[in-house]
């Protein structure tokens, strides 16, 4: 069974950093997890759930304009897990952070028209606040 298990959110002052991890476990098909797309959601209170970034097996990266030169998304495929390295905070960065993995591959447009149903497995969450 595979589980997605998110950590490293908190609290920190606009223009700082946090690094989101995301521990998987569990098998897809006789493979760990990081050897599919994986992603990093966001969902602001009171608002939809938006797509930040993800990370094809092959290691191709995309993320939303919105983060794009201040975000990192990254993987250690020994470890098992997904990285989030958050740089330049924003107030408008203020969510809860999801984890997912698709069972395929590549995420191809994922970040920038796919959707939520897209992806197979969820993590819970880890909030991050940023103070102005």
């Amino acid at each position: 069974q595979v589980q997605l298990v998110e950590s490293g959110g908190g609290s920190v002052q606009a223009g700082g950093s946090l690094r989101l991890s995301c521990a998987a476990s569990g098998y897809i098909y006789g493979y760990t997890v990081s050897n599919y797309c994986m992603g990093w959601s966001r969902q602001a209170p009171g608002r939809e759930r938006v797509r930040v970034a993800s990370i094809d097996s092959d290691g191709v990266t995309r993320y939303a304009d919105s983060v794009k030169g201040r975000f990192t998304i990254s993987k250690d495929n020994a470890k098992n897990t997904l990285y989030l390295q958050m740089n330049s905070l924003k107030p408008e960065d203020t969510a809860m952070y999801y984890c997912a993995a698709k069972i395929w591959p590549r995420c191809a447009s994922w970040v920038v028209a796919g959707t939520e149903n897209a992806m197979n497995y969820w993590g819970k969450g880890t909030l991050v606040t940023i103070s102005s």
